[in-house]
């Protein structure tokens, strides 16, 4: 069976071969701080302890994925899902008042922006919206 041939690394003048598609370690490395930095810890985007006590008491309320009981099925849910991204990170270093206020009330909104999923339909519906697997990041 033939070899499949060497792919370019993927950064723009890099010229390193590989034999998969994608980057070299030292740009993997690169691409993968720069997006940690850009994204923010868990504790700049607002996942802090009084998050994990709301979500606990969440999930406690509302047991199964919406998705899952959507299609007919029954399935313990496991993530808190933000129906509408609050974006709390990129409002606080904005600096705008009006703007972190709003992705505040979106983040702790319970009552309307709050669903429970499984890890497997939250992956997909994120991916979707933020723009992952080649998907345009949607408004929000």
């Amino acid at each position: 069976m033939p070899k499949r041939p060497k792919c370019l690394c993927r950064q723009r003048g890099c010229g390193e071969l590989l034999d998969q598609p994608g980057y070299c370690s030292k740009h993997s490395l690169d691409r993968s701080k720069a997006d940690r930095e850009q994204r923010g810890s868990a504790a700049e985007r607002g996942y802090d302890n009084a998050w994990a006590k709301a979500r606990a008491a969440y999930l406690a309320k509302h047991p199964l994925c919406v998705t899952c009981c959507k299609e007919g099925r029954s399935v313990a849910a496991t993530v808190v899902d933000h129906i509408r991204p609050h974006r709390l990170k990129q409002a606080i270093d904005s600096g705008n008042a009006a703007t972190i206020e709003l992705a505040r009330r979106l983040f702790w909104d319970s009552a309307n922006n709050w669903q429970s999923m499984c890890k497997p339909h939250h992956d997909q519906k994120t991916a979707t919206q933020d723009g992952g697997f080649g998907h345009r990041r949607t408004a929000g």
